[in-house]
């Protein structure tokens, strides 16, 4: 599939990366040669240095052939317009990067309405949305939603007293009365789809999916369910931290920003009074502590610099904080910090990249069912993708037992209706279902594609 994409930063990159991994034409567009010099370089892509919104460039980028056109660039404006001309020249489908949260409301809506986009992307929102996710459920590392909440992945580490250290997932069955089932397993490098005589060992990254209410029962039993956080710190106040905030205090959190630039503290005050709001260097042990990180529930490290909030995050959890959050754009990076402890590493790139991935598979899906969510689980090791399922799909009412389905793929979870289903080998997929699969090593884009 042909794809268009304006703007190279951070974020156009990662996108890049991924597009060209599964497999799309991809096309970039930048204004600055040696930006785009080093993404030729790096993936097999063709390059053009030109303005996005600028019908020549357009053209020659052959955006009258384009099924996808992103523009990602740091002007909302530039992308919307960007977004708009390409449509113009005949592009089917256009997603632009709107950050402004002024943009975020009843007038965004209105915008992609009279200017025919077919969706918009807001990094610094999903991120903070995953972040607010995580703060709900302090148990988890991670977690993911499908249909609306009616079955989660989460995923947790197993530490050294853990009661599942040495069970199989067979014995851990019979030993707790939950409906839930583990789907995936992290052990340093490796990652596994377990079976019933798998064995878990402390440390080990643990993904299972369950209702959320099934998933509370498992945590009760298991004894690490933690109190439900009240307070929270957040070291640094752009974008994600205001989206954030305004997330946490609607939903009765005590929340504290702190910032060494007075202006987005005064940006971030306005839009979220409600919050505490300090200006001062998130860095300095001494004020976390003056304002109280060592009795905090949770802290989140949001500042534009990696290794601030990797040190920051550190400090938060040798004070014994419940819960610390750490966003860390680069990967090197972010491999370091899960090495030193850091846990809940959280990254704007990754999270459009997941929402970008789901779209363009979305696009080229086959008659039988369509890409509805994806997630990248387990640093990238494996995909979870939820499927809705239409009358044309060939696997209807066949018992998942007589399904030859690939290795390396689970059926993870049926919602039907309301009723969340953790499969068995007797149940079936129906029309009008969702479907949530778990995929090592394979692109999903239909439903069918799980059938040898």
């Amino acid at each position: 599939m042909k794809i268009v994409v304006v703007g190279c930063g951070k974020i156009g990159r990662t996108i890049i990366k991924n597009l060209v991994t599964e497999g799309h034409d991809v096309v970039a567009i930048d204004y600055d040669p040696t930006v785009l010099d080093e993404v030729t370089n790096s993936y097999d892509v063709m390059g053009l240095v030109g303005n996005g919104a600028d019908s020549d460039a357009l053209k020659e980028a052959g955006v009258a052939e384009a099924e996808l056109f992103l523009a990602v660039t740091n002007s909302d404006e530039l992308n919307m317009l960007a977004c708009f001309i390409a449509r113009a020249m005949g592009a089917k489908h256009t997603i632009p990067r709107v950050r402004n949260p002024e943009y975020n409301d009843n007038s965004l809506e209105f915008m992609k309405q009279q200017l025919g986009f077919s969706a918009s992307v807001n990094p610094e929102m999903i991120t903070a949305r995953e972040i607010y996710n995580i703060i709900k459920f302090p148990s988890a590392v991670n977690i993911e939603t499908f249909a609306r909440r009616q079955l989660e992945m989460v995923d947790f580490r197993l530490k050294d007293d853990s009661v599942l250290n040495g069970l199989t997932l067979a014995e851990m069955r019979k030993k707790f009365d939950a409906k839930i089932l583990v789907c995936a397993v992290q052990r340093g490098e490796e990652f596994y789809i377990p079976d019933g005589n798998f064995v878990l060992k402390s440390g080990d990254k643990v993904g299972i999916t369950a209702s959320p209410a099934e998933l509370n029962k498992l945590f009760r039993m298991l004894g690490v369910t933690q109190k439900r956080a009240h307070s929270v710190i957040i070291m640094g106040a752009g974008r994600i931290s205001l989206y954030l905030a305004k997330m946490l205090v609607a939903s009765g959190y005590e929340v504290k920003v702190i910032d060494h630039d007075r202006q987005r503290c005064e940006e971030l005050n306005d839009f979220v009074p409600e919050a505490v709001t300090i200006l001062g260097d998130g860095t300095s042990q001494d004020l976390l502590l003056e304002e109280g990180v060592d009795t905090t529930d949770v802290f989140v490290g949001l500042t534009g610099m990696d290794e601030e909030n990797i040190l920051t995050s550190c400090f938060a959890a040798s004070q014994n904080v419940q819960k610390v959050i750490t966003k860390v754009n680069r990967p090197e990076l972010a491999a370091m910090a899960g090495k030193i402890g850091l846990e809940c590493i959280v990254s704007p790139q990754h999270f459009v990249s997941e929402f970008l991935s789901k779209y363009a598979r979305a696009l080229r899906n086959s008659i039988g069912s369509n890409v509805e969510t994806l997630y990248k689980l387990m640093d990238g090791k494996a995909e979870a993708l939820e499927f809705s399922v239409n009358d044309n799909f060939k696997y209807i009412e066949i018992p998942l037992k007589d399904m030859h389905i690939k290795k390396d793929i689970l059926i993870a979870g049926i919602i039907r209706g309301r009723k969340s289903i953790i499969p068995s080998g007797d149940d079936v997929i129906m029309a009008g279902d969702r479907v949530v699969v778990i995929a090592a090593g394979e692109l999903l884009n239909d439903l069918s594609d799980i059938i040898r």
